[in-house]
């Protein structure tokens, strides 16, 4: 979907975003929108968000397969409201049941909007995002925070490997219960990260998880450790804002988002 020219009614009109969350999300929500605003400020565009919501509390392997299998009532619901992006908001849900689901989920999505006359969303992933962000960048090696439990780490390590690159080195926080992910300092993000062996790494992932708060800690992070740094939730913005055929601007959301990082096509 690509941005209205001059003339086109809805030139003036707020892009609508849908969010596809996990019930127990607190962080995306307001992650995502502070950057749209940085982006606004920037490109003068608005833009709204509207979320429908799966179930999830325990970061799980049985819980994360029963929220995806949801994922056509919260298309549907969020196809009422015509938003003119789609985002699929929980990275490991996907990467849990192996390489290629985030290409499933995203077709699907777009499948579901088909029948729709006229009407054409651009559709991302936050887990495909991620893969796309790192390709985008030319990061071949990695390290990564996640605040999973060592066995989901192991799955998200697995699935970005198949894309490729390399995670040189991962550290688990080993939280289960998603509300308690969402309550995470992001303060401590840039310690965290310092641990990390990234002697071999050219970027770091400093959240693999949109529902672990990082924002804040971006920018600092990228300073103490003089490395590209990226999240799951900067990379679901910058792939959004691509394909609706904005240029990536946010102040504060590390080289991924500084206006030099290349574009993703738009819808």
């Amino acid at each position: 979907m690509t941005t209205p020219l001059p003339g086109d009614p809805r030139v003036n009109q707020p892009r609508r975003i849908g969010l596809i969350v996990p019930s127990s999300n607190t962080t995306i929500e307001t992650e995502l929108p502070a950057m749209f605003s940085r982006q606004s400020e920037a490109g003068g565009l608005s833009f709204t968000f509207h979320s429908s919501r799966a179930v999830l509390h325990e970061v799980d392997a049985e819980s994360l397969g029963r929220m995806v299998e949801q994922v056509d009532r919260c298309a549907h619901e969020l196809a009422d409201a015509r938003v003119d992006a789609y985002a699929y908001a929980c990275l490991v849900a996907l990467m849990a049941r192996g390489p290629g689901a985030h290409e499933e989920v995203e077709r699907r999505i777009e499948e579901l909007a088909e029948p729709i006359p006229g009407y054409e969303p651009a559709v991302v992933s936050s887990a495909g995002a991620l893969v796309r962000a790192i390709a985008a960048l030319g990061l071949r090696k990695i390290a990564i925070v996640t605040p999973y439990v060592d066995a989901l780490t192991a799955q998200v390590v697995d699935y970005l490997e198949a894309y490729g690159t390399t995670v040189v080195d991962a550290m688990s926080l080993r939280v289960s219960d998603n509300l308690e992910v969402g309550r995470l300092d992001s303060a401590k993000l840039p310690g965290l990260a310092a641990q990390l062996n990234t002697s071999a790494a050219d970027g770091v992932v400093i959240s693999a998880c949109v529902q672990m708060p990082s924002l804040p800690a971006i920018a600092e992070t990228e300073r103490r450790l003089d490395l590209p740094v990226i999240s799951a939730a900067t990379a679901t913005v910058w792939d959004l804002l691509g394909r609706l055929g904005l240029e990536p601007i946010v102040a504060g959301g590390g080289a991924l988002l500084d206006g030099n990082a290349p574009v993703p096509a738009a819808d």
